[in-house]
């Protein structure tokens, strides 16, 4: 998700400039709303307040899908989480850009940092809810993980940060999950397969599609640098 404070310019790694790859559907439309909610913020608003008021959202999400065991309503404070986690880890990274106050470093850390503790939050409350079997979302889960190994290798080695793949990107991704959540309203946890919901073939499908296409980008890549870099022949 969109970098904190760096806007993907810098790692640790490599402190040269990085390209920012964003292809997805939205991207522009997003752009220009962000680039207004920065220019209205108030100058009491810090970048890392919204980056806070982010992992706000994701735990208001891991909430409200554990505690749709207790009634299908707490699914909308899911909803709610999804909405206020895209306003802080979209517009944190945008505002310290707008302002010119990254800190490219400590952005990039913070930022992946609570990506991944956020799409764990939002994983495992899937899990824990009566709509998805644990062990399906934890394979979504793999998948997410493995897409972010190769988006963390890519940076020191190919000097790109790819935002997006197939199109989609984070925000396309929230607006998804927020169509499954108001589907699991609609239809309730209703297995359709042994224990397994329709949910749980969604969910399933997603992790299955992230962990395949980390192999196939691995070997592009891979290809990419063999030639780039081809092998030393001794005599």
């Amino acid at each position: 998700m969109d970098p904190v404070q760096s806007s993907g310019d810098a790692s640790p790694a490599n402190p040269q400039p990085i390209h920012r790859v964003q292809q997805n559907v939205l991207a522009r439309g997003e752009r220009w709303l962000l680039d207004r909610l920065c220019a209205r913020m108030p100058r009491w608003v810090s970048p890392d307040m919204l980056t806070f008021a982010g992992m706000i959202g994701a735990l208001a999400v891991f909430a409200g899908y554990a505690a749709s065991n207790l009634g299908d309503g707490w699914m909308w404070l899911a909803i709610a989480g999804y909405v206020l986690h895209w306003f802080g880890d979209s517009l944190d990274g945008s505002l310290a850009r707008f302002r010119r106050i990254e800190r490219p470093r400590y952005g990039y850390f913070l930022d992946h940092s609570c990506d991944g503790l956020a799409t764990t939050l939002v994983v495992l409350g899937l899990g824990a809810s009566g709509y998805v079997q644990l062990e399906v979302a934890l394979v979504a889960l793999a998948g997410y993980l493995l897409m972010s190994i190769h988006a963390f290798l890519s940076v020191r080695v190919m000097g790109e940060l790819r935002l997006s793949y197939l199109k989609a990107g984070p925000t396309e991704l929230r607006l998804i999950l927020i169509a499954m959540t108001l589907a699991m309203i609609a239809l309730g946890p209703t297995p359709l397969v042994g224990l397994f919901t329709g949910f749980d073939f969604f969910v399933g499908a997603v992790g299955v599609l992230l962990i395949c296409l980390f192999a196939v980008q691995t070997a592009s890549v891979a290809r990419k640098l063999a030639i780039e870099e081809p092998a030393v022949k001794f005599r």
